[in-house]
């Protein structure tokens, strides 16, 4: 099967497409001065433009992974996440407290698509 990457960099690519499944980096906010509903909205949207560069969309999400730096912002997250998220096609979903590569990243999320 054809592997095809997009935005390769060199330590990784933020997409690869294998088969009928499209894989997602971790994502995390370009302005880390946000709160985590900010740094959220940005990620969905980078998200977004992502599975539609790689020819899926949210509505084919397989599986996500939410790490929060502090579990107790779990609702100012999901603030965000519940309207973006398709009702009809949510995803298998986990989410843990974790530390961040840096402070200044609250989350980062991690998908899986159908193609």
């Amino acid at each position: 099967m054809t592997i095809q990457r997009f935005d390769v960099g060199p330590r990784m690519s933020q997409a690869v497409v294998h088969g009928d499944r499209v894989y997602l980096a971790g994502q995390v906010a370009d302005d880390t001065s946000q709160d985590v509903a900010g740094q959220t909205r940005q990620i969905l949207a980078k998200i977004e433009a992502l599975l539609e560069k790689a020819g899926s969309s949210k509505d084919k999400l397989l599986t996500a992974n939410v790490w929060l730096s502090d579990i107790s912002t779990f609702n100012e997250m999901n603030s965000v996440w519940d309207p973006w998220v398709d009702k009809e096609n949510p995803p298998c979903r986990a989410c843990v407290e974790s530390k961040l590569a840096t402070p200044a990243f609250t989350v980062e999320i991690m998908v899986v698509a159908a193609r």
